[in-house]
């Protein structure tokens, strides 16, 4: 291991692997990332990866449409193995609607993707038929659907990247715990790991559901916990749904991947607040029942497994992209609230910008820890399961 670096980025998933490729591509030198256990051991290895541009906030929408255009073009951006695919189905979301409530706040969020270029419509129940004809209809009002959101392959995606960042110069090491943050003066001055001393004036934490503990390593609190999520993946079928379907009143996601198999979850009530990640017994149940009212056809699907991980939760559900005004040096990319694989080009371009000083591309400013602070402005997003 080298025990310099101008850059130390603390954990292995998409968030870490992309911000250090944006640093190398913008010009940095001497990245290092380190990860715990094994790129995508996290959050990252555990998620649904869906990508949607369907939000209700204008920072939001535009975070995503950035991902979702660079994840357009990421195979070839990232130079990935020509036998290999990031599986990059756009099928689309569509998002259903089945309160009135929903059906209004929908409407205004279709007004503003509009404006900001996202070309989502509101859909009849005959025109969801068109697009899913296996969805029940039973209690819904209509549905709001972008052909171009879709899902990714989480775990070939983010070997693209950190294949790309390697490629540039950049230096993993996996199985490395950090265990502590050496600081002076002010500043940060290095990492103490499993595997020896790293010097740097540098570090961008972004480990996920472990961001917390990294940073009370330097005595930052951050105003995020971590909540297990539970998750399931069936047997494979022949095809039969293409979009991502998704609700927030009847509270399920649910989508179909390329080799055939559903990948499906929902919020349960009672989750612990904490770092664990072991599997709910209750949760097949209760998804069950709230996909098979949507998708009938689905009653006799077999589940192969289970598993659950960790969403890192900010108090209004957006990101922390931020410096830290006591510490200089030490940067936190986290509080993803169950976005971080969606939003990861985002995050990667905006750290980037705020560690170089470079302009803005978009407005990250808004999603530092400042807004916590009283009279903060919170980043009230409306669209969240």
């Amino acid at each position: 291991m080298k025990n310099t670096a101008d850059y130390v980025i603390i954990g292995g998933g998409i968030s870490g692997v992309t911000v250090g490729y944006f640093l190398i591509k913008h010009g940095a030198k001497n990245v290092v990332i380190l990860e715990r256990d094994y790129l995508t051991a996290g959050a990252t290895g555990r998620c649904g990866a869906g990508i949607r541009q369907q939000w209700g906030t204008e920072l939001n929408c535009l975070t995503a449409k950035y991902s979702c255009e660079f994840f357009e073009n990421a195979k070839e951006e990232l130079k990935y193995d020509d036998a290999i695919d990031i599986e990059f189905h756009q099928g689309g979301y569509l998002l259903l609607i089945s309160t009135e409530k929903e059906l209004e706040q929908t409407k205004k969020n279709i007004a503003l993707q509009n404006n900001l270029g996202i070309a989502s419509r509101l859909l009849d129940k005959s025109e969801i038929k068109q697009i899913a004809p296996a969805l029940s209809m039973d209690g819904l009002l209509a549905g709001a659907f972008h052909q171009k959101d879709g899902h990714l392959n989480p775990f070939h995606t983010t070997q693209a990247f950190a294949q790309a960042f390697k490629r540039m110069g950049g230096i993993i090491h996996t199985n490395t715990y950090v265990t502590g943050i050496t600081t002076t003066g002010g500043r940060v001055t290095g990492v103490d790991t499993t595997q020896g001393h790293i010097s740097t004036d540098c570090i961008i934490n972004a480990a996920g559901g472990y961001s917390q503990q990294v940073a009370q390593m330097v005595g930052v609190e951050l105003p995020l916990y971590s909540e297990r999520h539970n998750i399931l993946v069936t047997e494979p079928v022949e095809r039969a749904l293409n979009p991502v379907i998704m609700s927030f009143s009847l509270n399920f996601y649910c989508q179909q991947v390329p080799h055939g198999s559903f990948i499906m979850g929902r919020t349960c009530d009672n989750q612990p607040r904490d770092l664990r990640t072991t599997a709910d017994s209750e949760f097949p149940v209760h998804m069950a029942r709230s996909i098979t009212k949507a998708m009938p056809s689905l009653k006799k699907l077999r589940m192969l497994r289970q598993w659950a991980g960790l969403y890192n939760m900010s108090p209004d559900k957006c990101p922390i992209y931020s410096g830290t005004p006591e510490l200089a040096g030490f940067y936190t990319a986290a509080g993803f609230s169950g976005r971080g694989f969606m939003l990861a080009p985002a995050t990667g371009q905006s750290m980037t910008e705020m560690i170089l000083g470079l302009e803005p591309t978009l407005p990250w400013q808004r999603l530092g820890l400042s807004r916590f602070e009283e009279g903060g402005e919170l980043i009230l997003e409306p669209s969240v399961v």
